[in-house]
């Protein structure tokens, strides 16, 4: 897997995290990577050796959060149920099973026609996802699901006609070990090609049709505030508890890491459950859960309290308070 230069550099920023203690208002930044609150960080690219399907070179990272089943579905004993998407900091939009855990493609398996090319210690290593009662949840184009027989007369899942696995040393929901093992194996993206690092810096701007210029975060996802934060005389949100599931907070960015947007006032603060979260000229940011693809602005006027971020923090369409 082709790692950039600059990629490497976050990863290694997302280790540490540099306490901030300038007032609001001076130029500050933070070490950290972005990412998305509440999405698994992967700390760095595995580089798979060996026989290339991950028998040597792969870790294992933290998750925030695991159950019984989805351990289960990572030793390959599950079936997929409902699929979704998840936002990986990493890596963009990466396909996950019912429980969680990342689905993998094989670059040595072929799409057209369909074909697995992993068995034996192969299969041990990265179980083949049952095609058994797999669904496509929201995001996802049912008409992509399909399945292939396999060489022992099992039926596998494909997506867009790849044949779809798990990784056995992924034992977290949100684990992604598997990413670049070998250089062959790779997370699968909701439309079955390869999962891939965003060339974004963490924050930047462009321009969208509607609403002029707004920040977006390194995957090119829309960025808002909310109007009943506060950025003075320091930030402090109100969107706390549940409020994070449909708004996730954009975690800390380093000033280096954004283009276009104020540098005055460029910083993190702590959030009262502990979360690190980064502002643009103070004011708390986000994403929003139902914005699911580079571009969308679904978040924009929610609840008249939800308004994406002019690069200078500015609150893009509010109405005149």
């Amino acid at each position: 897997m082709k790692t950039s230069w600059r990629s490497a550099a976050l990863a290694a920023g997302a280790v540490s995290v540099l306490a901030l203690t300038t007032a609001c208002g001076q130029e500050s930044g933070s070490s950290n990577a972005s990412q998305n609150v509440g999405a698994t960080a992967q700390a760095g690219v595995i580089a798979g050796v060996g026989s290339g399907y991950g028998g040597v070179g792969a870790g294992t990272s933290p998750s925030a959060s695991a159950s019984a089943g989805a351990a289960g579905a990572a030793a390959g004993t599950g079936t997929a149920g409902e699929l979704s998407v998840s936002a990986n900091a990493e890596l963009g939009k990466v396909l996950i099973d019912a429980d969680g855990i990342t689905l993998y493609r094989f670059d040595a398996d072929t799409a057209e026609p369909p074909k697995s090319n992993c068995d034996g210690d192969c299969a041990t290593t990265w179980p083949p996802v049952p095609a058994d009662d797999a669904t496509a949840g929201d995001g996802i184009d049912k008409s992509l699901l399909g399945e292939v027989t396999r060489s022992d007369g099992t039926k596998q899942l494909t997506v867009d006609g790849w044949p779809v696995y798990r990784y056995a040393k992924d034992t977290n929901a949100g684990d992604t070990n598997g990413q670049g093992v070998g250089g062959k194996w790779f997370a699968l993206a909701p439309d079955g090609k390869k999962a891939k690092v965003s060339d974004l810096p963490g924050l930047s701007v462009r321009e969208d049709p509607n609403l002029g210029e707004i920040v977006v975060d390194k995957n090119g996802m829309t960025v808002y505030r909310f109007v009943k934060d506060q950025a003075w005389p320091e930030p402090v949100t109100e969107c706390l508890g549940t409020c994070l599931e449909k708004w996730p907070a954009v975690a800390p960015v380093a000033t280096d890491d954004t283009e276009g947007v104020q540098k005055k006032g460029l910083m993190s603060f702590t959030r009262p459950d502990g979360i690190k979260q980064m502002t643009v000229n103070c004011s708390p940011i986000y994403t929003f859960s139902g914005d699911k693809a580079p571009g969308d602005i679904n978040g924009q006027g929610v609840g008249g309290t939800w308004y994406a971020v002019a690069p200078d923090g500015e609150l893009v369409g509010a109405p005149e308070q």
